[in-house]
This record gives C-alpha cells, sequence and structure tokens, in this order.
C-alpha cells in the first residue's frame, strides 16, 4: 500500500521526476523479490534434514547417558544454577544430558528434543563452556569408567 501511495504522490511531478520516482519503485520491488529468495534459501540451508523413518540415528561410541554419580561429579564444576523467571534457560542437567543425546545420536543442533529446552541455549552454553575449558573437565567425568578394566590375558 505505502508503494501505491508514493506513486500516487509522483503524479504531480515533472515527468523526469516519475520517470525516476517509477524507476525507484521497481528497482526496490525487484530487489526485495531477490532478497526474500535469497533468505527463503538460507532458512531452508539451516532447518534440521529430516531423517528417514527406517534409519535410526547413529551412536558415538563412548558416551552414554548422564547417571546421577556422574551429574554429581559434573555439578561440582558448575556455577550454582539459579532459576530466571523471564530468560527460558534450562536447568544444567538438562543442558549435559541434552549436550550427551547430541554426542550420542550424531544430531544436530536444532534437531535436540523440546524436553531439553531451546537448542540456541544448549549450543551457546556448550560453545561457551568449550570456550572456558569446563567442557574438557565434563568430558573427562563423562569419560571415566564405573570399574576398573579387567584384562583376559
Amino acid at each position: 500500500m505505502a508503494e501505491v501511495r508514493r506513486l500516487l504522490e509522483g503524479l504531480d511531478e515533472p515527468a523526469e521526476q516519475r520517470q525516476k520516482r517509477l524507476w525507484w519503485s521497481r528497482f526496490r520491488r525487484r530487489h526485495q523479490a531477490e532478497a526474500k529468495r535469497c533468505h527463503w534459501q538460507r532458512w531452508e540451508r539451516q532447518a534440521p534434514l529430516k531423517p528417514p523413518q527406517a534409519l535410526s540415528p547413529i551412536r558415538l561410541a563412548g558416551v552414554s547417558e548422564l547417571t546421577d554419580a556422574q551429574w554429581e561429579k559434573i555439578r561440582l564444576l558448575l556455577p550454582p544454577y539459579r532459576f530466571q523467571a523471564r530468560r527460558q534457560v534450562s536447568e544444567p542437567r538438562l543442558i549435559i544430558e541434552a549436550i550427551v543425546w547430541v554426542m550420542r545420536t550424531g544430531s544436530s543442533w536444532r534437531e535436540i528434543p523440546e524436553r531439553f529446552g531451546p537448542w540456541s541455549s544448549v549450543a551457546e552454553r556448550y560453545y561457551r563452556w568449550c570456550r572456558e575449558g569446563k567442557w574438557t573437565l565434563i568430558l573427562q567425568v563423562l569419560q571415566e569408567q564405573d570399574g576398573p578394566l579387567s584384562s583376559s590375558a
């Protein structure tokens, strides 16, 4: 509607000015249409791929689900959790479980189930912990064996 109003305002202008206004209107509409196409293509590239129903996610060896004993060790490495009513931030244990879920299944961040909270919060926390060196410590706890390994030799 705004475009039509701008063109109607130009009817009282000299012919040369009207031509410029018409050229600019056509240019703007072409540019907006191209920008919209590019945005849609980018959004489609970012969308998670839907795996076929017959295939199950690839499991990575050595990463198991988070146990209560592991969580107690990890909890000591993290700052105390404070509930924030305004922000949509998951509890630290859910964040860890979501990261472990991604590692176990080989899925993308965007495929994280809703029960873990927003995927962007999980990914942001993972990258922050990697920068701070906390994820290395957490990973060591996750990879610890429950009992000593015994050899049959």
